[in-house]
């Protein structure tokens, strides 16, 4: 827990963005999940040719400082998964863009981002007071 708390005091604006874009999509996944394995298979088909594509795009063929970033080739290969599977769930639904027709969804994704931005911004505050009473 502390080593969450501890990221999510570091966490800068573009992957607290990023969060918010994997929190849309699990709220809009729970409204319009379909367990049919077509669309999951596509996806993850999907996720291996464009990540594999993306990960040789942003690397020079070896890793950085003798390492590997496995957080940034899990999201490599995570975003066209979900982009892939959202496309799927919301065919035919009546979304503009990434937007349901029922303003109801659209609430709960956006009120799920916002709690957990509060969340972060709360840590921040709360960690930058303790560190400057120290």
């Amino acid at each position: 827990m502390k080593g969450l708390i501890q990221y999510f005091y570091k966490i800068k604006s573009n992957k607290a963005i990023l969060w918010c874009y994997l929190i849309w999509y699990v709220a809009i996944v729970y409204f319009y999940f379909d367990p049919s394995p077509k669309i999951w298979i596509n996806a993850i088909g999907i996720s291996a040719v464009i990540g594999t594509a993306l990960l040789l795009s942003v690397s020079s063929g070896k890793p950085s400082h003798g390492k590997w970033d496995h957080w940034q080739t899990f999201r490599l290969y995570l975003m066209p998964f979900c982009v892939s599977s959202f496309s799927a769930l919301i065919k035919d639904q009546g979304f503009i863009i990434i937007f349901s027709s029922r303003i109801g969804e659209n609430l709960v994704a956006a009120l799920c981002c916002g709690l957990f931005l509060l969340v972060v911004s709360a840590i921040k505050l709360i960690k930058h007071k303790l560190s400057s009473n120290s």
